[in-house]
Protein backbone atom coordinates (compact mmCIF):
# COMPACT_ATOMS: atom_id res chain seq x y z
CA UNK A 1 0.00 0.00 0.00
CA UNK A 2 1.74 3.47 -0.78
CA UNK A 3 1.53 6.35 1.54
CA UNK A 4 -1.08 8.93 0.83
CA UNK A 5 0.26 12.04 -1.04
CA UNK A 6 0.92 15.10 1.50
CA UNK A 7 -1.43 17.77 1.34
CA UNK A 8 -0.61 21.17 -0.59
CA UNK A 9 -1.10 24.15 0.83
CA UNK A 10 -1.26 27.10 -1.36
CA UNK A 11 -1.02 30.97 -0.75
CA UNK A 12 -4.87 32.56 -1.86
CA UNK A 13 -4.45 35.88 -1.07
CA UNK A 14 -0.93 36.92 -1.47
CA UNK A 15 -1.92 40.68 -0.39
CA UNK A 16 -2.31 39.43 3.27
CA UNK A 17 0.55 37.21 3.15
CA UNK A 18 3.07 39.91 2.46
CA UNK A 19 1.60 42.15 4.80
CA UNK A 20 1.60 38.95 7.37
CA UNK A 21 5.77 38.89 5.88
CA UNK A 22 6.61 42.56 6.38
CA UNK A 23 4.92 42.59 10.16
CA UNK A 24 6.68 39.85 10.95
CA UNK A 25 10.21 41.85 11.43
CA UNK A 26 8.50 45.00 13.12
CA UNK A 27 9.74 45.60 16.24
CA UNK A 28 7.14 48.07 18.24
CA UNK A 29 9.02 50.39 21.18
CA UNK A 30 7.68 52.20 23.84
CA UNK A 31 9.99 54.49 25.51
CA UNK A 32 9.74 56.16 28.87
CA UNK A 33 9.54 60.05 28.18
CA UNK A 34 11.31 60.68 31.99
CA UNK A 35 13.93 58.71 30.64
CA UNK A 36 17.67 60.79 31.09
CA UNK A 37 19.46 60.47 27.73
CA UNK A 38 22.15 62.67 28.75
CA UNK A 39 24.38 61.91 31.44
CA UNK A 40 24.86 64.11 34.48
CA UNK A 41 27.30 66.58 35.09
CA UNK A 42 30.39 64.47 36.57
CA UNK A 43 32.12 67.60 37.99
CA UNK A 44 35.48 65.79 37.92
CA UNK A 45 38.71 66.40 34.87
CA UNK A 46 38.57 64.86 31.98
CA UNK A 47 35.81 64.64 29.12
CA UNK A 48 32.33 63.77 30.31
CA UNK A 49 30.49 60.92 29.19
CA UNK A 50 27.61 62.34 26.46
CA UNK A 51 24.69 59.51 27.08
CA UNK A 52 23.44 58.52 30.45
CA UNK A 53 24.39 54.34 31.91
CA UNK A 54 20.40 54.24 31.07
CA UNK A 55 20.54 55.05 27.25
CA UNK A 56 23.45 53.08 26.48
CA UNK A 57 22.25 50.17 28.14
CA UNK A 58 18.59 50.84 25.82
CA UNK A 59 20.68 50.88 22.95
CA UNK A 60 22.63 47.64 22.82
CA UNK A 61 19.58 45.77 23.90
CA UNK A 62 17.36 47.22 21.12
CA UNK A 63 20.66 46.79 18.73
CA UNK A 64 20.75 42.49 19.94
CA UNK A 65 17.13 42.05 19.58
CA UNK A 66 18.03 42.80 15.31
CA UNK A 67 19.99 40.03 14.99
CA UNK A 68 18.42 36.79 13.67
CA UNK A 69 18.66 33.47 15.84
CA UNK A 70 18.05 35.62 18.58
CA UNK A 71 15.21 34.61 20.63
CA UNK A 72 14.40 32.67 23.68
CA UNK A 73 13.64 29.68 22.37
CA UNK A 74 17.44 29.47 20.23
CA UNK A 75 19.34 29.41 23.27
CA UNK A 76 16.98 26.08 25.03
CA UNK A 77 17.63 24.59 21.19
CA UNK A 78 20.17 21.72 21.19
Amino acid sequence: MSKPEPARYRTTNWKSYNDALERRGSLLVWLDRDMDWLAPKAGKPGRPPVFSDAAIQFCLMIKGEGRPGNSPVDCCQP
